[in-house]
């Protein structure tokens, strides 16, 4: 490896938050169509918020693995970190669409917004927890 493959495991908060936030860009559009895609085929809710989170969440695992964090190697303690986290934001996620669901007056978008916001939150929660637990320095 180079000194320019190696970069990204030397950028700063700054540059790994941008990073962070495009890979969650590209892994929302993931989760958020297929979320939808099975609610249109009517399943439940709480079906579709759970398999579209697992789609977006592999996305999210390689992209940050590669780009954001600089980690072209893994390993079984790193996959074992981030499978425990994203156990964890897997329930944060599904539990937050169904209280939103619930809370939400019934409105437009009413599945969209429920979307939203469990996203924003299991987001807040990866991206620290990915930074300084599964993929910090070493």
């Amino acid at each position: 490896m180079t000194a320019t493959e190696n970069a990204p495991a030397q950028r700063g908060l700054a540059a790994q938050l941008l990073r962070f936030v495009a890979v969650g860009g590209v892994s929302a559009v993931v989760d958020f169509a297929v979320y939808h895609l099975i609610l249109a085929l009517e399943a439940p809710t709480w079906l579709a918020r759970a398999i579209s989170f697992v789609c977006g969440t592999t996305t999210a695992y390689f992209l940050n693995k590669r780009f954001t964090f600089g980690e072209a190697a893994g390993g079984r303690g790193r996959l074992a970190g981030f499978v425990l986290l994203y156990g964890t934001t897997f329930g944060i996620a599904v539990g937050v669409n169904a209280l939103a669901l619930y809370l939400l007056p019934d409105i437009a978008f009413k599945a969209s917004i429920a979307w939203v916001i469990s996203q924003g939150t299991a987001t807040a929660i990866n991206f620290v927890m990915l930074r300084w637990v599964v993929f910090r320095a070493r």
